[in-house]
C-alpha cells in the first residue's frame, strides 16, 4: 500500500518550519502528482528511486508550480541564466512554443531528468530517454487543471528578498544559505550533499560535535557549486535579487572564504590584526564580525579562524578556537601547500599568472614537440613530470645567484620545499595515461581516458574502448573541462561516438553538461602558489 506524503515532507523543501496557509492545498497536489509517479505505466521510474525518494520528487516538481504560481523568481532565474549563457531558455528541448512565467511541458520535462540524475549517480540517464517525457505530459494534466485555482504563497515570496540597505555579513549569508539548502531547485544536489555530510559528522559522535557541523555548513555554503550551472551560492543569490539591487555587485564580488591558522598581533577600536601562518599574508578583521575580541590577549597566540572579505571588509565566517605558539605548528603551518593554497585566489588576483602560465605552455609545446598532450604508459608519467619541470626551469635561463635568491626568499618564509612529494604509482589505476599541459592551470595527468583521443601522437588508442573512455572523460570530475573540449575539438570528426545518437545530441550542449558533471571543477584555476616572492 502506498503511503501518503505528509506536511513534514512538504516542510523539507521549503525555506520556512512553521506551516503557511497555502501548505495544505499544495501538499494535496503533491499526493496527486505522487499517485501518477506511482501509476504502473511509470515503472521504468521505479528503477531508479524508492518511493521516499519519489516522495520527494513529487513534493520538487509541485513546488515549481508553487514557484511559477507564487512569482519567487527560482526557476525563472535559472531559466534566464541559461539564456544568457546559451541563447535559449533550457538545454535539450525544443522551446519554440513556450509560455513566459507560466507553466510548460518542457520545464516539468527537464526538471524529472535533473532530479533523476542528481539525487542518484550510479546511472547517467538521457535526456532524451522517452519515458521522462512521458511522465511530465501525465504531471502537466493535473498542473494545467489546477493552474486557474491555485494559491499564491506570499510567505514564500517574501522569503527570496533582501532589504536593499544591508550591509551586514551575516545576514546576507543568511540569505544565501536559504537558497542553497532550503530551497527545493537544489534540493536534490546541495541540500542532499549538506546532509549526507552531517550525517557522517554526527555518526562520528566528536565531543565538539555542533562545532564540527557549524564549521562544515559555512565552509560548504562558500566553497560548492550547484549541478545546474556550476554557479556558487553567492551567484544565485545575486541573480535572484537582480543586476538593479544594490547588493548585486557586493555579492559577486565576495570573496572566497579563508579557514586556517592565523597569529594574533593586537587590535584597536575597529580591527583585529591577524596574520596567516602559512603564507605570511596579513588581514584587518572587522570587531564588529567577531564578539570574542576581548578574548584575545596574548601577542602572537595561534587562532582558527574562518574569514571572508564583505564589501571589502574581513568578516569572521565559521568557529573559532586558540592555541599557545607552538612552533612546531608553525613550522608545519608554513611548509604545508594546502594550508599555503587558503590564499592562492589573492595572489592570483595581483600576480601575472596568466603570463606564467603562458610561459609554462610555450616552454611545454618546445619539450613536446609542439602538442600540448602526451601520451605513455603509466610508469612513465612522474620521469616524464621531472624532465619538463627541469626544461621549464633551464628555459628561464636563471643565473645561480637569481636561483640561489629566489629559494632564499622561500626560507626567509620557513617554507623549505613543501609536503612529501614522492612519486605516485599510477599504474595502479591504469596501464596508460597522458600529460596534459591545460593553459588555465598547467600541468594536469588523466588516466584510463587514451581511447577517447584517435590523435597521431597516441599509440595506446582502441576503438573498442573508445566511448567508455570519452563518457569518463566527459563525467569524471577531477578531468578538466579543458581536457574534455581537447578532444571534442580535436578528435570528435574521428570519434563515432560524437557521430551518432546520445553522443551526437550531447554535443549541442555540451558545456552545459560539462557544468553538471564536473560542477566544483569546471571552473579551472591555476595550480600555482606562490612563495617567497616567487613561484611553487
Amino acid at each position: 500500500m502506498k503511503k501518503r506524503i505528509y506536511i513534514k515532507n512538504w516542510l523539507e523543501l521549503k525555506p520556512y518550519n512553521n506551516q503557511a496557509l497555502t501548505d495544505i492545498y499544495y501538499l494535496k497536489l503533491c499526493n496527486d502528482v505522487k499517485e501518477i509517479l506511482m501509476e504502473p505505466f511509470n515503472a521504468d521510474l521505479l528503477v531508479y528511486l524508492d518511493e521516499n525518494e519519489i516522495n520527494h520528487l513529487a513534493c520538487f516538481l509541485v513546488s515549481y508550480f508553487e514557484d511559477i504560481i507564487s512569482d519567487t523568481n527560482i526557476w525563472n532565474t535559472f531559466k534566464n541564466y541559461h539564456t544568457k549563457l546559451y541563447n535559449k531558455k533550457l538545454p535539450y528541448y525544443n522551446t519554440d512554443e513556450y509560455f513566459e512565467n507560466e507553466i510548460n511541458d518542457q520545464d516539468v520535462t527537464f526538471l524529472i531528468w535533473y532530479f533523476l540524475n542528481t539525487v542518484q549517480e550510479d546511472k547517467f540517464i538521457s535526456p532524451f530517454n522517452g519515458f521522462i517525457s512521458d511522465i511530465a505530459f501525465a504531471v502537466m494534466l493535473i498542473f494545467e487543471d489546477e493552474y486557474e485555482y491555485a494559491p499564491e504563497n506570499i510567505l514564500l515570496k517574501s522569503t527570496y528578498s533582501l532589504n536593499e540597505d544591508v550591509n551586514d555579513y551575516y545576514e546576507v549569508r543568511n540569505f544565501i544559505d536559504t537558497i542553497l539548502f532550503k530551497t527545493y531547485l537544489f534540493f536534490p544536489d546541495t541540500t542532499f550533499k549538506l546532509k549526507q555530510q552531517e550525517k557522517e559528522i554526527i555518526e562520528s559522535k566528536d565531543e565538539n560535535l555542533l562545532m564540527f557541523l557549524q564549521e562544515n555548513r559555512d565552509s560548504f555554503l562558500h566553497k560548492i557549486c550547484t549541478r545546474l550551472l556550476s554557479l556558487k551560492g553567492k551567484e544565485w543569490a545575486a541573480e535572484i535579487l537582480g543586476n538593479d539591487h544594490p547588493l548585486y555587485s557586493d555579492l559577486l564580488n565576495m570573496s572566497q572564504r579563508i579557514s586556517g591558522l592565523f597569529l594574533y598581533k593586537g587590535q584597536d577600536e575597529e580591527y583585529i590584526f591577524i596574520e596567516h601562518i602559512a603564507s605570511g599574508k596579513k588581514f584587518d578583521l572587522t570587531k564588529e564580525s567577531f564578539d570574542h575580541y576581548s578574548s584575545l590577549k596574548e601577542i602572537n597566540k595561534i587562532v582558527y579562524f574562518g574569514i571572508v572579505q564583505w564589501q571589502k571588509e574581513w568578516w569572521f565566517s565559521g568557529i573559532n578556537f586558540q592555541s599557545d605558539y607552538n612552533p612546531n605548528i608553525i613550522l608545519d603551518e608554513k611548509n604545508s601547500l594546502k594550508s599555503r593554497m587558503q590564499v592562492n585566489f589573492l595572489d592570483h588576483n595581483t600576480e601575472d599568472t596568466d603570463s606564467l602560465l603562458q610561459k609554462q605552455l610555450d616552454a611545454f609545446l618546445s619539450f613536446n614537440n609542439g602538442s600540448p598532450i602526451a601520451f605513455m604508459k603509466s610508469e612513465k608519467i612522474n620521469e616524464f613530470n621531472k624532465n619538463y619541470i627541469e626544461y621549464f626551469n633551464n628555459s628561464l635561463n636563471l643565473s645561480k645567484k637569481a636561483l640561489e635568491l629566489a629559494k632564499n626568499r622561500a626560507k626567509n618564509e620557513g617554507f623549505f620545499g613543501g609536503e612529501n612529494n614522492n612519486d605516485l604509482d599510477f599504474t595502479e589505476t591504469s596501464e596508460t595515461g597522458l600529460f596534459f599541459f591545460n593553459p588555465k592551470s598547467g600541468g594536469e595527468i588523466a588516466l584510463a581516458v587514451n581511447s577517447a583521443f584517435p590523435l597521431k601522437n597516441n599509440p595506446f588508442y582502441n576503438k573498442k574502448e573508445s566511448e567508455n573512455d570519452i563518457l569518463h572523460l566527459l563525467m569524471a570530475e577531477n578531468l578538466s573541462k579543458e581536457l574534455a573540449m581537447y578532444c571534442i575539438d580535436n578528435c570528435k570528426t574521428k570519434l563515432p561516438f560524437f557521430k551518432e545518437g546520445v553522443g551526437k545530441q550531447y554535443l549541442t550542449d555540451i558545456d552545459f553538461l560539462l557544468r553538471f558533471w564536473k560542477t566544483d571543477n569546471y571552473h579551472t584555476k591555476p595550480s600555482i602558489t606562490f612563495t617567497g616572492g616567487g613561484e611553487k
